[in-house]
C-alpha cells in the first residue's frame, strides 16, 4: 500500500475542512491508505480559545517527526501569516534535522496547501516559500495542475494555483471553503496519491 499523510495546522477550522477534502481525493487512488494529522498547537489552551480558535478538530496530533519517515507521500497545510506559513506547522518542521541528515524523506512526494483572510493575502509565497524546505528534504514538488480547471475560473472568487490549492477565508473567518476549493483540494489529494503510488512501484 501507498501512504499518504494529510499533515496540517488549522486554527478556525477551514484548513481543516481543506485537509479532509485532500484525504478524500487521495483516498479514492486504488491501492492508497491516507493518514489526517495535526501538529501541535503552539498556544497555550487558554490563548487559544480566548482566539476563538476551533477546540473539536478530529485529527490526532503528532508529536514525533520520526513518523513522517513512515509516508510515501506528505500533503502540509497550514494558514497563512504575513506570507509564510504558520509558526505551528514551521517549528514542526523545523525539528526534522534527523530526517534530513539521515535522508529519509529523499524520494518521497510533498506538496502543500494554505488559506488566507483574503484573495491575495500572500497564499503564492506561503507554499513557494515552503516548498524550498522540501527540496532540502530530496521530496519531490508536487503541486496543482492546470488540469485542474476549477482554478481557472473567473466566475466567482476563488482560491487555488499551480502550487496548490487555497481557501479565502475573510478577515472575521465567516467564509468557509467553497464547493469548488473543496474540488481542487480532492483533485491535489488524487494527483499526489497517484504521483506517490507511481514512485513506490
Amino acid at each position: 500500500m501507498t501512504k499518504v499523510l494529510v499533515l496540517y495546522h488549522s486554527m478556525y477550522g477551514h484548513v481543516e475542512a481543506m485537509a479532509e477534502a485532500i484525504a478524500a481525493g487521495a483516498g479514492e487512488v486504488a491501492g492508497v491508505t491516507v493518514d489526517i494529522r495535526r501538529v501541535p498547537e503552539l498556544m497555550s489552551a487558554e490563548a487559544f480559545a480566548a482566539a476563538h480558535g476551533k477546540v473539536d478538530q478530529k485529527a490526532p496530533v503528532i508529536t514525533d517527526v520520526n513518523e513522517l519517515a513512515n509516508y510515501d507521500a506528505i500533503i502540509f497545510g497550514a494558514g497563512t501569516r504575513f506570507g509564510t506559513m504558520a509558526s505551528q506547522l514551521r517549528n514542526f518542521i523545523d525539528q526534522t534535522g534527523g530526517l534530513w541528515f539521515q535522508g529519509k524523506l529523499v524520494g518521497k512526494v510533498g506538496s502543500v496547501f494554505t488559506a488566507s483572510a483574503t484573495q491575495h493575502g500572500g497564499q503564492e509565497s506561503t507554499i513557494l516559500g515552503f516548498i524550498p524546505t522540501l527540496l532540502h528534504h530530496g521530496m519531490v514538488v508536487v503541486g496543482l495542475p492546470y488540469t485542474a480547471q476549477g482554478q481557472m475560473r473567473n466566475d466567482e472568487i476563488t482560491g487555488g494555483s499551480p502550487y496548490g490549492v487555497t481557501t479565502i477565508t475573510n478577515g472575521d473567518g465567516s467564509r468557509l471553503p467553497s464547493a469548488n476549493e473543496l474540488e481542487l483540494a480532492r483533485f491535489q489529494g488524487r494527483h499526489v496519491a497517484t504521483v506517490a503510488a507511481k514512485l513506490a512501484k
